[in-house]
């Protein structure tokens, strides 16, 4: 049988963690940072859960994980 592949977005994207969760990275964060306060861009801080409704499709892409 031939491999299956894994999704290029999704392995850029997430990181399944020892316990079988899988992390993801928060989303604006990455640039106009500027007319965000203080308090947003300290609470966007850190990895990110991904939510149960969608560790069925994540999963799918990362056949391997």
């Amino acid at each position: 049988m031939p491999k299956m592949k894994t999704k290029s977005s999704a392995k850029k994207r997430f990181r399944v963690r020892s316990s079988g969760s899988i992390k993801r990275s928060q989303a604006f964060r990455s640039h106009i940072l500027t007319k965000k306060s203080t308090k947003t861009k300290r609470q966007l801080r850190g990895p990110a859960e991904i939510h149960s409704t969608n560790i069925a499709s994540v999963k799918a892409m990362l056949p391997y994980a």
